[in-house]
């Protein structure tokens, strides 16, 4: 099987411990850390900003995989990117001018993501998918964590997978939402190539370590 990222989400991190957490993330053999940019608009939820990915930038070399859920995500593409972000993925939902956007973010040096909400159908990604360096299927609503994976998330990462093969794109397949122990192999085995995990990851019933090994081992054992 090829490697399949894991990407913890600090969304369900203990903040008044996060520089810990952090470190716990990295030496348990995450990936990259996920970061879950909220505005209260676009979702119901407010989250972080800028300062607090610059902090992180300065706690890991981990690449840091920055979720905008934000409208006009355009607008703070150079802030991000000066606080050391490495993928800026942004919504279609989100912003009118979604090629310039995309664009925008890979004209910085970074790589640039694209991500639609689950109930948005997967066509509209097509005239920007061969643009995109990752691709993210949210299996849940976004806006809070600790929700239960959609069920119908599978048959669209397998569809997003066909879609990606079919113009050969190279860009990494990540998913995102209610991902654990229990579904885990499920994503993968429909094309995912990255996965987000906040609370099967950031809990209190194992260490961070512990539960980045159970996931990676429900993936290869």
């Amino acid at each position: 099987m090829t490697h399949i990222l894991i990407a913890p989400s600090i969304i369900a991190a203990d903040f008044g411990h996060l520089a810990e957490q952090v470190r716990e993330a990295e030496a348990g053999g995450a990936d990259w850390l996920h970061v879950d940019v909220m505005d209260g608009q676009f979702v119901p939820n407010i989250t972080i900003g800028p300062f607090v990915v610059a902090a992180l930038r300065s706690l890991t070399r981990l690449p840091l995989d920055v979720h905008l859920m934000i409208v006009q995500p355009e607008r703070f593409i150079e802030d991000f990117v000066q606080a050391g972000a490495s993928t800026l993925t942004v919504h279609i939902e989100a912003t009118n001018h979604l090629h310039r956007t995309i664009s925008s973010i890979k004209e910085s040096g970074i790589r640039a993501g694209i991500t639609l909400n689950p109930a948005t159908p997967l066509t509209s990604l097509e005239p920007v998918l061969a643009d995109v360096d990752l691709a993210l299927v949210m299996s849940v609503n976004p806006g809070f964590s600790g929700q239960r994976y959609i069920p119908a998330s599978t048959a669209r990462i397998r569809k997003l997978r066909h879609m990606l093969d079919a113009i050969g794109s190279e860009a990494t397949l990540e998913v995102d939402g209610g991902i654990n122990m229990s579904n885990a192999r499920e994503v993968v085995e429909a094309g995912a190539t990255a996965l987000v995990a906040a609370s099967a990851i950031f809990n209190a019933k194992a260490s961070v370590l512990d539960n980045i090994d159970s996931l990676r081992r429900t993936l290869y054992n």
